[in-house]
């Protein structure tokens, strides 16, 4: 049996400026959720994507979290939110006690449709804050999402866990609205083992997020606590190995880039088979290299022959308002996003993958046309 090939598993950089970074830490006993490593991220990934400033936290949901609270978002208010995403977008909607609203997507990214999201806005008017997603590192059409935002006067959060490294016309992915969000998870295009960020231009809101992040602990001698506070901080060790990472982020994304146009070029000949959308003011980082079949080969065939040779693959996330958690929830849409749940799969496009990997898989995959 062959090693096995990742979907996306985390990838240390060759040079180990991760190592150089966490021995400083350990050397000057700065372990604990604060430190010249956990300041340094926060400025040096603000820096990166262009935002005024940033706060390092435990996770990207814990980020989306307290963008909610930041945002105003209590109980009883409605947040709309991309059906088509993983929970972890929806979820702190509901730790606030929020109600969510789920959004159809659109073939032409993949995202939250403008014209659904427009639809929604007549229909709840009284929305508080509109969540955006840019799924698998594809931008949202951003220009007309901003604008329906402005013209509500809602707030606005980019979830760019999947999109570091992308650009909306220019523009890093995460920049757009009032707070962006990205995630370090262990299968994003860089890594903290877990970790995330909250990036805003209104600095005086990311510090409001850094004292909630830190159990909302008033500057007293004592302890003494006036906000409801979390436990949301990023470890001083976990950020030195964000530190090493930014430094790769480019050539991830180049090679993530090689992955996608390495299987779309063998496979994009294939009867039914359409690659994810591509745009000319899109540019992705390609997180995760995803198709659609409409011919006789299903994506559980896809999957099924994969992981017969120990090779990981996933279907398109099933979306939120499928969820049997979810289900009681408004939906605004015409089920794009059913259909490419139904018809979609994310191949494997782990950054460790070598050419003969790439060979590998589009071997078995076209062998499944000529059965």
């Amino acid at each position: 049996m062959r090693d096995r090939i990742f979907l996306s598993s985390p990838h240390m950089s060759d040079e180990g400026y991760e190592m150089l970074y966490i021995k400083k830490a350990f050397d000057t006993n700065w372990i604990a959720p604060l430190g010249e490593n956990v300041n340094e991220f926060e400025k040096e990934l603000a820096i990166k994507v262009g935002s005024k400033s940033a706060a390092a936290l435990s996770s990207g949901t814990g980020a989306i979290h307290l963008a909610l609270r930041a945002a105003g978002v209590g109980e009883g208010d409605i947040v709309f939110c991309p059906t088509l995403t993983f929970s972890a977008t929806v979820n702190p909607i509901i730790y606030q006690n929020a109600i969510p609203v789920f959004i159809d997507s659109n073939y032409e990214t993949w995202n939250i449709c403008p014209k659904a999201l427009e639809e929604a806005f007549k229909k709840f008017p009284e929305v508080k804050a509109v969540i955006v997603v840019h799924l698998y590192g594809l931008s949202a059409d951003m220009d007309k999402i901003v604008e329906l935002c402005k013209r509500y006067n809602v707030v606005l959060i980019e979830d760019a866990a999947e999109s570091l490294g992308t650009f909306y016309k220019g523009k890093h992915t995460g920049t757009f609205g009032n707070y962006g969000v990205f995630s370090f998870n262990g299968n994003k295009i860089i890594t903290t083992s877990g970790g995330g960020m909250l990036v805003s231009d209104n600095e005086e809101r990311i510090a409001k997020a850094r004292f909630w992040a830190t159990q909302s602990r008033d500057p007293a001698k004592h302890y003494q606590h006036s906000e409801l506070g979390f436990n949301y901080r990023m470890s001083n060790v976990v950020a030195g190995i964000g530190r090493g990472q930014l430094k790769v982020l480019d050539l991830r994304v180049e090679k993530k880039r090689h992955i996608f146009e390495f299987y779309k070029k063998e496979l994009g000949g294939l009867d039914g088979v359409e690659f994810m959308p591509s745009n000319g003011w899109n540019e992705p980082n390609y997180w995760l290299s995803s198709m659609t079949l409409s011919g006789k080969v299903r994506p559980i065939d896809i999957m099924d022959a994969l992981e017969s040779e120990n090779i990981e693959s996933r279907p398109i996330w099933k979306p939120m308002h499928m969820q049997p958690f979810f289900q009681r929830y408004d939906f605004i849409g015409t089920d794009v996003s059913r259909k490419l749940f139904d018809n979609g799969v994310c191949l494997p496009s782990d950054t460790k993958m070598t050419d003969g990997d790439l060979d590998s898989v589009v071997e078995i995959i076209k062998g499944l046309w000529l059965k």
